[in-house]
């Protein structure tokens, strides 16, 4: 038998960019018989790049499948969200049959998508629901009981309904943890200052507006007090957006790192851009995190690190309050107003006690790692 003919073929489905950037990491650690193809529902699928090929139509929706902010479901329908649907049935339809195995790595999207064309003996990362909450649906129970094979949950206590339905759960940690991007980029040179923040404005629509909210907050702080600052810019962002929105200029003088973004400057604040890809490097050396984002946000703080995120009235309070019963302390939340983000950081830069408890909070709120080896061992897989 040929080399060809002996390898596994594998097909990932994500939707969302985190889960893009999750599903891409794991990807990474396949052995060599295993020829992987990943269908990002939502999005360029840029997290891909350099790790394997993209298949299926491209969607776009402003919301990019972000539903914390109210009202994005009806915009996406209103701009035609309801348009990308047929594309992506049709073309799992037509996949029916031609991968050994499919994951879906992200939220019921996928697996409801897999049920309604046929596809099933599923594996299922779910990443998106915390266990702290809500838990399955009856409905969600008997469409992950048609369609997966084996499903791998954040927590033990989502495990217990799937498997009372016959479903083959396991909970064996955080597989974010395990799939933290860590590139080209030594953050680490670039460091002067006693502290430092790493800025994760989010991956959306309302990335360019969080940004400019955190540089507000950064420019109000005392320039004795302030820390270095990175910048995580995410595949789909573009920089000269960011740099217009937050007043900035850009000094595109690259090094040779391949995630070397330059920097932006201005007002006394010098900003160290890496490419989303090297998240890990920028976080391995900050103290504090200012995040709007997702997935990255639970990423940091199971890192240890504290995180100030800002609310506005725009913002799906059921979610963002689901997500804060796991996330407790660590993770500070403030209204969407530069002076209160930069006083909730200027507390916590002066007050080492402060973080170190904050960050052992999250730590345990979040859990380890130890996902990603489970999920190989059940694929019949060993690390690459």
């Amino acid at each position: 038998m040929s080399e060809v003919a002996s390898r596994q073929r594998f097909l990932i489905i994500s939707n969302g960019h985190g889960e893009d950037a999750i599903a891409a990491q794991l990807i990474a650690q396949f052995p060599p018989q295993v020829s992987a193809e990943a269908y990002p529902m939502i999005g360029s699928g840029k997290a891909y790049d350099g790790i394997c090929p993209i298949v299926g139509p491209r969607a776009t929706l402003a919301s990019e499948g972000w539903r914390n902010v109210k009202g994005s479901l009806r915009r996406d329908v209103v701009n035609g969200g309801l348009r990308t649907i047929p594309p992506a049935l049709k073309f799992l339809r037509a996949m029916r049959g031609r991968y050994d195995r499919i994951i879906v790595v992200g939220d019921m999207v996928g697996v409801l998508a897999c049920l309604f064309t046929g596809n099933r003996d599923l594996v299922y990362l779910d990443v998106y629901k915390t266990g702290a909450a809500r838990l399955y649906s009856a409905l969600e129970r008997q469409a992950i009981k048609r369609a997966c094979a084996l499903v791998f949950c954040r927590a033990e206590a989502l495990t217990v309904p799937l498997r009372q339905s016959g479903v083959d759960a396991r909970a064996a940690g955080n597989l974010m943890m395990d799939t933290i991007p860590r590139g080209d980029y030594d953050a680490a040179s670039r460091r002067s200052q006693p502290l430092a923040v790493t800025l994760l404005p989010g991956s959306r629509a309302l990335t360019g507006e969080s940004f400019a909210l955190q540089i507000a907050a950064l420019r109000r702080l005392p320039a004795e007090k302030r820390p270095d600052i990175f910048l995580a810019v995410a595949g789909s962002v573009g920089v000269e957006e960011l740099a217009r929105a937050a007043g900035l200029t850009r000094v595109p003088m690259l090094s040779s790192e391949p995630d070397d973004l330059g920097t932006l400057s201005g007002d006394g604040l010098v900003v160290h851009m890496a490419r989303g890809r090297a998240m890990g490097n920028l976080l391995d050396q900050s103290d504090v995190v200012l995040s709007q984002a997702g997935t990255a946000s639970i990423q940091s703080l199971g890192l240890g690190k504290p995180v100030i995120t800002f609310v506005n009235p725009r913002d799906r309070r059921s979610r963002f309050e689901d997500e804060q019963k796991l996330f407790g302390a660590a993770r500070v939340v403030v209204d969407a107003e530069a002076g209160n983000v930069s006083m909730a950081l200027g507390d916590l830069l002066g007050n080492a006690e402060e973080r170190a408890r904050l960050g052992a909070i999250g730590r345990e709120r979040i859990g380890g790692p130890g996902a990603l080896d489970e999920i190989l061992g059940a694929l019949g897989l060993s690390s690459a």
